[in-house]
């Protein structure tokens, strides 16, 4: 399947970029999927220069450490992980966190899944509304 296109923001080429070679390349997969779940899913900076993805609301973020690539999720904790991909935030009341270190493998069909449903939360008003029904 070829990619998919999408508009880019060279502010979060520039971040990506700058990251070692294996950090990049989990970013660009991340990138890919991320826009590959909802056509209207955009990307921009928040934070000063943290790239963030969005649809109605935040989506999820990147930012990368020193031996991983971080992907925060705003869920309000309350979308389904039914493959335990979640690494850390578990019961965080705004985002999780998926960590990838060098050799791991993206779950590509857990976090597609997961992002689907955090953009549906979105357009159905953000998960603070649902969280309160």
């Amino acid at each position: 399947m070829p990619p998919i296109a999408y508009e880019r923001d060279p502010r979060v080429d520039d971040y990506i970029s700058a990251l070692p070679e294996w950090q990049r390349d989990i970013c660009e997969q991340l990138r890919a999927l991320i826009h590959a779940a909802d056509p209207e899913v955009r990307e921009t900076i928040k934070r000063t220069v943290q790239p963030y993805f969005v649809l109605k609301g935040n989506i999820c973020a990147l930012l990368a450490a020193k031996d991983h690539v971080n992907l925060f999720l705003y869920d309000g904790a309350i979308v389904p992980d039914p493959e335990g991909i979640i690494t850390a935030g578990h019961n965080n009341n705004t985002a999780r966190t998926i960590s990838f270190r060098r050799e791991d493998a993206i779950n590509t069909t857990a976090l597609t899944a997961m992002i689907k449903r955090i953009i549906a939360n979105n357009r159905a008003g953000g998960w603070r509304k649902i969280k309160q029904r």
